[in-house]
């Protein structure tokens, strides 16, 4: 079955570069038979025929390796790459709250840290609309 040549003005599918999809697009410029650049009839953008095909994602080479080396520590039967004794995470009771030693919460204050409130301190005004009963 022999195709005929694309000529100016065709409508032809192609993946748009703005729209980020396979949309309408006419023929703007032919070459050697064979679309050479198109326009799509959503957005109206010019770009060279890509014959449907999506552009390779863009990673960044630093990224790509930063994730390889994750999934290589993550991956299963591998032993973990910090042991959680050196993390020195505070354990969780049964109701999801850390257990923290008095000196702990004493060190955190005095670096600065900012304590809750009291239980039966009063809660601050709201500027805004009054609660709905």
């Amino acid at each position: 079955m022999m195709m005929r040549d694309v000529r100016l003005g065709d409508d032809i599918d192609d993946f748009c570069v703005r729209c980020k999809r396979v949309m309408n697009h006419n023929v703007v410029s032919v070459l050697n038979g064979e679309a050479a650049k198109v326009r799509c009839r959503t957005c109206h953008s010019d770009h060279d025929f890509r014959h449907e095909q999506a552009p390779p994602p863009k990673v960044d080479a630093r990224k790509a390796a930063l994730f390889n080396e994750v999934l290589k520590k993550v991956a299963p039967g591998d032993a973990p790459a910090v042991d959680d004794a050196e993390l020195d995470i505070p354990e969780l009771d049964a109701e999801g709250d850390a257990d923290i030693e008095a000196g702990d919460v004493a060190a955190a204050e005095d670096e600065g840290a900012e304590a809750e409130p009291p239980e039966d301190a009063q809660p601050k005004k709201s500027r805004g609309r009054p609660p709905k009963k």
